[in-house]
């Protein structure tokens, strides 16, 4: 039997108060209700937006939350993350993976993109958790950082234990890493799989002037370039960072029809040093989201930082409080990403999947409610985040999610188990 969820009167992003209907996992009907629901809520003092899609994450990397932080990123992960990750255990994956569900749904993110060692154990945490993602298996070839073994039959079975795992809330993908991570035969393969098959690919691309100028040396060419020069771009392709492009590099990736993953805290606190060409990007009609990237170069997995830091680092370096206004880091956040996920998600409009948050605006910092959509991105936080609906099931209701003090607790054993195995 169908579950249905009335929200009767809520305030949506257009400044209109209408009901919606929620009948199993879709919005059936947006306006004037009469039909009773099994469950309603009174959207009085509530908002309804979509819920977030956190494009670009590492979950279970909570577990290295606060590990590396103040060091350069070419010191830090070779000598500290990329060894705790090769301690890491499927049980570890789902419990730090379970953690990030938690702290992404109590700020308002109802799906995210994720790309990890033990995608299984990934999917089950999902499942558990009432979250919807987008699970990709993480790949590198290199023996120096991680040694995987990349070939049809391991692909294969791993697609099929994320689909088993994960259930209709996980779509399985791939995760070619990046350039310098993986060989370019290897990319090339990746990349006629995927496209064989149908699947997105999550990748990063030019996050730092280092790998940009490596590739140089040992291809003659810019990542954007050698992705190309291989058949690698096209729009089944999500790639984070984008932050050392040229401009033609922007047009190549616009012409391909590729999706970039705004990351702006994580680039900042990484010192990447560039920031991503946003303008460019908007001006050649590229699809652009935004993402939180994982625990250990971020801290923080909300997408209420993510929208407030994109837009005012993009206005500061630009020079221009005009560029990436409030109504575009939401797109950015919302219907951008549901697009580049091929899901249908990020909108609010009937026929949708009922992937949806209630932000309570009894709150201080959304008083006065003079402009919602710059309220919700230059003030707003997840404390102001009410109810969490993900496929039509209420999973967070009045900022609470069941058994979070458990998930918290068994993520705390978890790393103190992986420290004290790195030592």
């Amino acid at each position: 039997m169908e579950m249905s969820i009335l929200l009767k009167r809520i305030l949506m992003m257009d400044g209109m108060r209408r009901d919606i209907l929620i009948k199993g996992n879709r919005i059936a009907k947006i306006g004037s209700v009469r039909e009773k629901a099994e469950k309603t809520i009174d959207g009085k003092d509530k908002a309804v937006l979509p819920g977030f899609v956190n494009m670009h994450t590492h979950a279970a990397m909570t577990l290295f939350r606060g590990f590396a932080d103040d060091m350069e990123f070419y010191e830090a992960w070779p000598k500290k993350i990329w060894p705790a990750e090769s301690k890491l255990a499927g049980r570890d994956v789902y419990a730090g993976t379970k953690l990030a569900c938690l702290e992404m749904l109590k700020s308002g993110t109802t799906c995210f993109n994720d790309m990890y060692f033990y995608s299984e154990d990934i999917a089950r945490a999902v499942r558990e958790t009432g979250i919807r993602a987008v699970v990709s298996e993480l790949f590198l070839d290199r023996k120096e950082v991680h040694a995987y073994d990349i070939g049809e039959k391991k692909t294969i079975k791993v697609m099929d234990a994320i689909r088993k795992a994960g259930g209709s809330r996980v779509t399985p993908a791939m995760g070619p890493h990046a350039v310098y991570t993986l060989s370019k035969e290897s990319l090339s393969w990746i990349s006629g799989y995927a496209r064989e098959h149908g699947l997105l690919m999550h990748t990063h691309l030019s996050e730092t002037r280092k790998e940009n100028e490596d590739c140089v040396k040992k291809c003659g060419m810019r990542p954007v370039e050698l992705l190309d020069s291989i058949g690698f771009l096209g729009d089944n392709v999500i790639a984070s960072h984008c932050v050392w492009l040229t401009k033609a590099e922007v047009g190549v990736l616009a012409r391909r029809n590729v999706t970039a993953v705004h990351n702006p805290t994580s680039n900042m606190k990484l010192a990447s040093g560039g920031v991503m060409p946003y303008p460019e990007m908007r001006q050649a009609g590229m699809n652009v989201t935004l993402g939180t990237d994982g625990c250990a170069s971020n801290n923080s997995l909300s997408m209420f930082e993510a929208m407030k830091t994109a837009a005012l680092l993009q206005k500061s370096h630009r020079w221009d409080q005009t560029v990436l206004p409030a109504a575009d880091a939401i797109e950015m956040a919302t219907a951008n990403a549901g697009r580049a996920l091929r899901l249908e998600i990020g909108k609010i409009a009937e026929g949708m999947l009922a992937d949806l948050i209630l932000i309570d605006l009894n709150r201080p910092e959304l008083t006065p409610r003079t402009n919602l959509q710059s309220n919700i991105v230059y003030a707003a936080n997840a404390g102001c985040v009410d109810t969490a609906i993900c496929d039509g099931r209420i999973v967070m209701e009045k900022s609470k999610v069941r058994g979070e003090e458990r998930i918290m607790a068994e993520a705390e054993k978890t790393a103190e188990r992986l420290m004290a195995k790195v030592g």
